[in-house]
């Protein structure tokens, strides 16, 4: 099997290489191919060297898209994109990446399966912020999309091509919606809900975190492990199960901030939370207040998805996979 992964030295990208490389049979089927691509060049994994070729590009540049997909992967993960903060500051970029660059990649299938029959599999990264307010207290497997940011609009019109792209066959796609993902390994990124791990990665390695919003924040996370558990499920999910409605909002936990902190005191004591300091951001607090903050994910927990039930065990997960096992 022939692999290509957009966007495979982002976080989520490199983890899930990380998994393929760990456990061979992740994907149900062997690789023989595997095709990386990023704006910055991603790195294989050692132990995938030999049948790995990288490349630095960007998918939105005329060509990249045409020249990836003329070798026929047989899976695809789309990855790639500018997180929320930029696409909002940066317009024509946002929609340049998110969007143009989304369209060409299916393009670039739909052409390719005219010269012979082609149908790959692609596993789309969406995001919660497909949805706006007003919210019902869960949103469940019903509820409209209607975003109220350039980002979550990009990935919503990207959703709807998806659907239709697969009902057409020129493709078998499905959309993962992500939670907030928490907590990110790194250096703090600039997307808006950058806060939410910052203020867990820096104290447990003794290191002072800046808290925009009140306590009282409600948000929905899951781990990187939860997301790259996602991709791989549905790299091989069958899914005439998931039917016509490709996108699904994944699995994941809403917890108030204060919880978060709390999670953090009982996982490392006192003295990591005196490292947050609490510094009002009025920009932050507004875009943080037009997000969805709990979900009713029945679709996708039916079909096999899983995340964290307790933060606990989000901030031990980091601890387990960034932080050698231990503080």
């Amino acid at each position: 099997m022939h692999v290509l992964v957009i966007g495979a030295a982002g976080m989520v990208g490199r983890k899930l290489l990380d998994k393929i490389a760990s456990e061979p049979g992740a994907l149900g089927q062997d690789i023989d191919r595997l095709t990386l691509i990023d704006v910055i060049e991603p790195v294989a994994p050692a132990s995938l060297a030999e049948i790995s070729a990288t490349r630095a590009a960007d998918l939105s540049d005329s060509g990249v898209a045409e020249s990836l997909i003329a070798t026929r992967p047989d899976l695809i993960f789309h990855l790639a994109a500018i997180v929320s903060g930029e696409a909002e500051a940066d317009f024509e970029k946002g929609y340049k990446v998110n969007l143009d660059g989304t369209r060409q990649l299916f393009e670039a299938i739909r052409l390719e399966g005219k010269k012979a029959p082609y149908r790959p599999r692609l596993v789309f990264a969406s995001s919660i912020a497909v949805f706006g307010q007003p919210f019902p207290e869960k949103i469940g497997d019903e509820f409209f999309t209607t975003p109220l940011t350039s980002y979550g609009t990009q990935k919503a019109i990207s959703e709807l091509l998806l659907s239709d792209y697969s009902r057409r066959g020129f493709f078998d796609g499905i959309g993962i919606r992500l939670p907030t993902i928490c907590i990110r390994p790194g250096k703090p990124n600039k997307a808006a809900s950058g806060f939410f791990s910052n203020i867990l990665r820096e104290p447990l390695v003794g290191q002072e975190a800046i808290l925009p919003v009140d306590e009282n924040v409600r948000h929905w996370f899951a781990s990187p492990r939860s997301a790259v558990g996602f991709f791989i499920h549905a790299a091989s999910l069958d899914l005439a199960r998931v039917g016509d409605r490709r996108n699904l909002s994944m699995p994941g936990l809403s917890a108030l901030v204060g919880e978060e902190i709390a999670a953090l005191r009982r996982v490392a004591g006192e003295k990591a939370v005196r490292l947050i300091r609490h510094e009002p951001d009025a920009t932050i607090k507004k875009i943080v207040a037009g997000w969805a903050t709990d979900f009713d994910t029945k679709r996708a927990t039916a079909l096999g998805f899983k995340a964290e039930a307790a933060f606990d065990d989000i901030i031990k997960a980091h601890i387990e996979d960034e932080l050698g096992g231990s503080l």
